[in-house]
């Protein structure tokens, strides 16, 4: 390869977002020709471009917690099937977590593209599907105790070789699954983005040369992580710690540490989770690549937001994760919401330690859960089995000068919600009921975002019903004096009025036209609630994102008195009959 000096600065910008666009047109392919819903409309999916080394060089603006794992699936699926023994038209597909998968529901393609016959590089996206098996329609089982249960365990195994279709993967894959046809179609979905991105870097090759296009990536790589090394040398060194809590692990262990230690040594940080939770008999046991990924996606959170992202970023940064731990267990180990929920909350800690160092940079606690619900059944309209699996919005954390988001996915999950359309055509099930939570958000100099609440009900079946959340007993953390942000709850609504509040972690079957109703938490406040502007407390008011009794609560009753005089006597100027 020819030296780096030889590739002038415009060619590797053009490059960098070349690469950047790639993976957009394979992300928006995958979107455009995804089968289910959860897909196309949720777009919980990502893409990413590897080199044949097998190292991150361009990824599309996705989901952190995919994107971040994604690197250790396809070190994993190259691990397996060497190079040599690779050809042009293969795809390796896996979803096991301990194969650097991240849950069972996420199945990653990786794809080998070549140029004039040499291997120049993987196009790799991830997929959640909405079914994978198991012992929960959805796979998305809040009580399972081990990996077996929570669907079909997919080590890397060729789905296509040599452009064509592996029938018995397929066969084996959908013989396993509630809705075949829905899981062919986004597999095929899959297969489609990664073509499509491994054509598209193949015109780069054509036009620039597998050479010097593989010198520019690795300069690409080289940028970054000299941009890395630097912001994180800007930070005064020292050993910062945060812990905070998982409420439970849905088999009856509750209040579950996880701790985090960042020492800042000159360019380089050690992430320790010491002193986290032992491995734990429920589904909240993430593994090292999505410790990993959640480390990785805090850093970048507290670093320039401009350096690209790529396999450099990382290489200043180690994680000393304990074996056997909640963010580090050993097979067969039950790990749907390590996924879900404990990347949440190493989130929460890895930021909570940054905001001794750079608190301007750091958010307060968000909601800290994705409020996983799933509905499955036979749909009376097909007498079809259906799996619907969906995330919940809830708060963004306030922040330095600006309040936080409301009824956002927060952090590692980064979706869209279904519309209530396309839930109601797809599924028997209704929204009954759809709305932000007043109250919900912390106080603060910045307001906390408001939690959602949001009712579906079952119609004319019976269905199965589970959910798999967090934050419903420890709130989501104020910084700098604000106050923390509302838990969430779940209740089930009966037919005839009758209500009941349900475990965080739990399965149910529902009757027809049972109603569940879903409240996320509201997030933390940022700085001191006494220096919040009038003119913030009276818009909260106005718009009903505050009640009158909270505010008093909040501010003070001598703030909330003088607001309202001032909007009484702006009404009774209103109301004055011109001269």
């Amino acid at each position: 390869m020819s030296d780096t000096q030889n590739i002038d600065p415009v060619t590797l910008e053009v490059t960098r977002n070349a690469a950047a666009a790639v993976c957009e047109e394979m992300n928006a392919n995958l979107i455009r020709t995804g089968y289910s819903p959860n897909i196309k409309e949720r777009r919980d999916c990502s893409c990413a471009l590897f080199d044949a080394d097998a190292e991150m060089i361009a990824q599309a603006e996705n989901m952190p917690v995919h994107l971040g794992s994604m690197p250790f699936s396809v070190r994993a699926a190259i691990d397996r099937f060497p190079r040599e023994s690779l050809h042009p038209g293969d795809a390796i597909l896996l979803n096991d977590p301990f194969y650097g998968g991240a849950h069972l529901p996420d199945l990653t393609l990786v794809t080998p593209a070549y140029h004039d016959g040499e291997l120049i590089a993987f196009t790799a996206n991830r997929a959640h599907h909405a079914d994978v098996g198991g012992s929960h329609a959805g796979s998305v089982s809040a009580d399972s105790t081990e990996i077996y249960q929570e669907g079909l365990r997919i080590p890397p195994v060729k789905l296509f070789e040599r452009g064509d279709p592996n029938d018995a993967v397929f066969d084996m894959i959908l013989s396993n699954v509630r809705t075949p046809d829905e899981r062919r179609g986004d597999l095929r979905a899959q297969e489609a983005a990664n073509e499509t991105g491994r054509r598209r870097f193949g015109e780069l090759a054509d036009r620039y040369g597998a050479d010097k296009l593989g010198v520019a990536l690795e300069e690409i790589k080289n940028y970054s992580e000299r941009r890395m090394r630097s912001e994180i040398d800007s930070l005064p060194d020292g050993r910062y710690s945060f812990a905070d809590v998982l409420d439970d692990d849905g088999a009856g262990n509750v209040d579950l540490p996880i701790e985090v230690t960042l020492t800042i040594d000159g360019e380089e940080i050690l992430v320790d989770f010491t002193g986290t939770a032992d491995q734990t008999a429920g589904p909240v046991n993430a593994v090292f690549a999505v410790t990993a990924s959640a480390t990785y996606y805090a850093v970048r959170c507290v670093t320039d937001p401009d350096i690209p992202p790529n396999h450099g970023c990382y290489q200043p940064i180690t994680i000393e994760a304990p074996e056997k731990s909640i963010v580090n267990p050993d097979p067969p180990a039950a790990v749907v919401g390590g996924n879900l929920e404990t990347s949440q909350r190493v989130t929460d800690v890895v930021l909570g330690a940054f905001a001794e160092v750079v608190p301007e940079s750091v958010v307060a606690g968000s909601q800290g859960t994705m409020n996983n619900v799933t509905f499955g059944g036979e749909d009376p309209r097909s007498d079809e089995p259906y799996a619907f699996y969906e995330t919940q919005g809830g708060g963004f954390g306030g922040r330095a000068g600006k309040d936080g988001l409301d009824g956002v996915h927060v952090h590692m999950s980064n979706t869209m919600n279904t519309p209530a359309e396309v839930l109601e055509t797809a599924y028997p099930l209704r929204v009954a009921r759809y709305e932000l939570r007043e109250d919900s958000g912390g106080a603060g100099e910045f307001r906390g975002g408001l939690g959602l609440r949001r009712d579906i009900t079952v119609r004319d079946h019976t269905a199965t019903f589970s959910l798999l959340a967090d934050r419903q007993t420890h709130r989501p953390y104020g910084l700098l004096g604000g106050t923390d942000g509302e838990s969430g709850s779940a209740v089930r609504i009966d037919p005839d009025g009758g209500t009941e509040r349900l475990p965080q972690k739990s399965t149910h079957t529902l009757r027809p036209e049972t109603t569940v109703s879903i409240r996320t938490p509201g997030a933390g406040g940022y700085g001191d609630p006494t220096d919040r502007s009038k003119t913030a407390i009276e818009r909260d008011l106005r718009t009903e994102k505050l009640s009158t009794e909270r505010a008093r609560d909040a501010y003070g009753d001598a703030v909330i008195d003088e607001i309202t005089e001032s909007d009484t006597d702006s009404l009774r100027n209103d109301r004055q009959p011109d001269e």
